[in-house]
């Protein structure tokens, strides 16, 4: 509440309570109004005979029956509770906020008056302005129909296609130009020219993936491309199973084809020299 407080309003306070009671408050706008004798004499000018009896005794209890007395009067003046203060509030400081706010309230209930002063402080109250019909006028209200009952004026859904059709939207102002006639489909009807599956292959079918930039040349139908599987590297062609299986080392083994193996058993005499074969016995 203390930060609230606006010193540039207190200073338009003083200047108004000193033009409109003629008196002096002091450098201390607190201790000056404390005792409440200036602010009785400020309510005896804005409502003569609003405080009957002021003292001016320095008794801490003759000073708040003062504060007490000017906050009854500016009730009885026409201020609202709500902005009232306590007596507390200002003779021990409490809450000096809602006395600039009290004041305040004070002069534009003054002002709302009709009070002349030459300080133009606060703002005037709002006035009441009540309005008496005759019964025809009443009446005649009664064919109104009001705006929270809706209106058919504003924006509705009047010319509006039926659901699922296409609507043109364009704006001039942003260059977008309207259809040229309604056989037009457009964009955002959807559109078949873009990208599609259309020339796609069935899936599970090969597809040929080259870069022309990446000197990747397009190959033919009749070639199958590894990405497709091969049939040329390691299989198991011509293995069997449950066999037996002969296992030779060239170092042992006769070279040379079967037919001259063959001849070689049939004729032992005609070996070269150095030359050695094994006969397998039955």
């Amino acid at each position: 509440l203390a930060q609230k407080y606006d010193p540039q309003k207190e200073v338009e306070l003083r200047t108004w309570i000193e033009s409109v009671t003629g008196q002096q408050i002091g450098p201390d706008f607190q201790k000056g109004l404390k005792d409440g004798v200036i602010l009785c004499e400020l309510m005896n000018k804005l409502q003569p005979n609003s405080v009957r009896k002021i003292n001016r005794s320095a008794q801490n209890w003759h000073q708040l029956e003062n504060l007490s007395n000017f906050i009854k009067a500016m009730a009885t003046y026409g201020m609202n509770p709500v902005d009232l203060f306590e007596a507390n509030d200002l003779f021990e400081s409490g809450n000096l906020t809602q006395v600039q706010v009290s004041l305040l309230a004070l002069a534009g209930m003054a002002k709302t008056k009709g009070l002349q002063s030459g300080v133009d402080i606060s703002v005037k109250y709002s006035e009441k302005q009540q309005r008496n019909f005759d019964e025809a006028k009443m009446k005649a209200g009664q064919c109104v129909i009001g705006l929270q009952m809706g209106t058919n004026k504003c924006a509705s859904q009047s010319g509006m296609t039926a659901y699922g059709t296409r609507r043109h939207l364009y704006d001039p102002k942003n260059q977008i130009l309207p259809p040229m006639d309604h056989s037009t489909i457009s964009l955002q009807m959807g559109t078949n020219k873009c990208a599609s599956q259309v020339g796609m292959t069935a899936p599970g079918t090969r597809r040929h993936i080259y870069d022309a930039k990446m000197g990747t040349e397009k190959c033919d139908n009749s070639s199958m491309s590894l990405q497709m599987g091969s049939n040329q590297g390691a299989n198991q062609s011509g293995q069997v199973f449950g066999l037996g299986r002969q296992i030779y080392d060239p170092k042992y083994c006769p070279q040379g084809s079967q037919g001259e193996v063959a001849n070689a058993a049939g004729d032992q005499g005609g070996d070269p020299p150095g030359y050695h074969y094994y006969r397998e016995e039955e």
